[in-house]
């Protein structure tokens, strides 16, 4: 598979370090449960897309009747856009079979939740339509998460260290 070149930089190697070209193999990436996975976990990072883009209309919409929305909900608002676009890149790092894609992926969709949740309970912070906001992308984040953690999705992408603890064994 031929890595990702951008203006003569392998973002690939870039991201994933030194396993940045460590693809899995055909059999797994075209798997049907691993494909039905990502076409999932694609509906839920739009659904996060939208749940961001709702964020930023409402700010919008309030500040044009003169209620004023506090940096904290913009800084939010966009910081969760670009996060949510970062991790569509991932999946499809990932959907190509590249392990540093679906790790990153994995490890975003564990953290984010944790850190969105905590930094919502903080009094007074964020208005709370935007807790709620919060909650939402929360649990659409643990839904990704759920689907990377599957034993297929797992089994799938072994790292590898794994990969060469098995043949290994098997050898």
């Amino acid at each position: 598979m031929k890595p990702l070149m951008i203006f003569g930089l392998d973002i690939d190697k870039l991201a994933g370090g030194r396993q940045g070209h460590y693809v899995i193999a055909d059999p797994m990436r075209d798997h049907p449960r691993t494909k039905r996975a990502f076409r999932w976990i694609q509906w839920i990072l739009a659904a996060e897309v939208v749940v961001g883009l709702s964020a930023i209309v409402v700010a919008l919409v309030l500040e044009s009747q003169g209620i004023h929305v506090e940096f904290a909900v913009w800084f939010r608002g966009l910081v969760v856009l670009f996060m949510t676009l970062t991790l569509f890149f991932f999946a499809w790092r990932a959907q190509l079979g590249y392990y540093w894609g679906y790790q990153r992926l994995r490890l975003f969709s564990q953290i984010f939740p944790v850190i969105t949740l905590i930094v919502a309970t903080i009094p007074g912070l964020y208005p709370y339509w935007m807790v709620i906001e919060q909650i939402i992308f929360a649990v659409l984040m643990i839904g990704i998460a759920d689907f990377l953690t599957s034993d297929h999705m797992r089994d799938a992408y072994p790292s590898p260290k794994r990969l060469a603890e098995l043949k290994a064994r098997d050898a």
